[in-house]
């Protein structure tokens, strides 16, 4: 059965990128489509290269379909193509030594073609993103709470939602049912609303090069709605491992 390969947080490493490709070409013709759900880039003087690699597949591999991250609108802030003029979230979690470095491993022609990128993809009924429709660094987690992640899937009328941004790796389950809403002012108050809930989920789809030697990546077959998370293990000590989907149900 076909299946999709879902990637995110690549992060400019190269090393990771390929030990997953590899991993990817392990599954023969089985894989259909090839997802970076953003962070692409990173600040590594490396990022470059891998750009360039994931421009140009080598044969036989699929053309990755690419959307924007965090990392990727850090770049376009830094030079002033962002929502904003200075890069302070940059600044305030990573400080300016990683400013500097994204700075000089980010060229200006590969973030013009970072501008070109798709916020996200919409696909049978996933919707395939970074972090939400809400915000770039909007972070899901098996924490969040399930009204929050009804509403990110409703924005959107997805029953799947695969990110990428917090890097975990989780399958969160909504169980059908219902949630009544009613508006009370100082004049009236208005009739309840009733809105039924059919089962959905949020996925997260893991994180590629953020963690030395282990790259974590996820395979969905839309067919089954089946999920695989990968681990791929690279440099000294190689292989890979497959964990079951950690669970969480509301």
């Amino acid at each position: 059965m076909s299946k999709w390969a879902i990637l995110s947080g690549i992060e400019g490493n190269l090393a990771a990128y390929e030990a997953v490709m590899t991993d990817i070409k392990r599954q023969g013709n089985a894989v259909e489509a090839l997802y970076i759900l953003g962070d692409l880039v990173g600040p590594r003087l490396e990022t470059e290269k891998l750009v360039k690699r994931v421009r140009n597949p080598q044969p036989g591999e699929l053309e990755p379909l690419i959307c924007k991250g965090w990392w990727e609108e850090q770049c376009f802030i830094l030079h002033g193509l962002g929502p904003t003029g200075e890069a302070t979230d940059l600044m305030a979690k990573y400080g300016g030594e990683t400013v500097k470095l994204l700075w000089e491993s980010v060229s200006r022609q590969t973030i013009q073609w970072l501008r070109t990128l798709d916020f996200g993809f919409f696909e049978l009924d996933c919707l395939l993103i970074h972090a939400t429709t809400v915000a770039v660094d909007e972070e899901l987690t098996p924490e969040t709470h399930p009204i929050i992640m009804c509403d990110r899937l409703s924005r959107m009328q997805a029953n799947n939602l695969f990110c990428g941004r917090s890097g975990l790796a989780f399958q969160y389950q909504l169980q059908a049912g219902s949630i009544t809403t009613s508006t009370t002012t100082l004049d009236s108050q208005a009739f309840p609303i009733t809105i039924n809930i059919s089962p959905r989920q949020v996925i997260g789809v893991g994180n590629v090069g953020r963690i030395p030697s282990k790259a974590k990546y996820t395979l969905y077959t839309p067919s089954t709605n089946h999920l695989e998370f990968r681990t791929v293990r690279y440099g000294v000590s190689k292989g890979f491992q497959v964990k079951s989907p950690k669970v969480v149900s509301y």
